[in-house]
């Protein structure tokens, strides 16, 4: 299987970014994937190797939300996300980007 020029690239940006980014059960990371239509967030502790809260757009709390993956859907999705980590009993967290700009729907979805 031959892998795209573009790709490649993504994948090295998503190698480099993990390596100095671990999740513990104290502070857990955070893994952020958008596609073109859903949201996908989980909070992982890579020590244990476990998903401790994990929420997707695809959900039946969220799916009559209808909301995708723009800086408003993101922002809305963010929260949702943030009140299952706190009722999860999380505080702090570590934020993986996974290889994407900090900015936009990313940056809406983290603050």
């Amino acid at each position: 299987m031959k892998i795209s020029k573009k790709n490649l690239l993504a994948q090295k940006r998503r190698w480099r970014i993990r390596k100095s980014v671990r999740g513990t059960a104290a502070r857990p990371r955070v893994a952020l994937k958008l596609t073109h239509l859903h949201l996908y967030a989980q909070a992982i502790d890579d020590d244990r190797g476990l998903t401790l809260v994990a929420s997707a757009t695809t959900s039946k709390d969220l799916r009559a939300k209808k909301l995708r993956p723009s800086i408003a859907g993101a922002a809305a999705f963010g929260a949702a996300f943030g009140e299952k980590a706190k009722a999860a009993g999380l505080t702090t967290v570590v934020f993986d980007r996974a290889g994407r700009r900090y900015h936009g729907a990313v940056k809406a979805f983290a603050d």
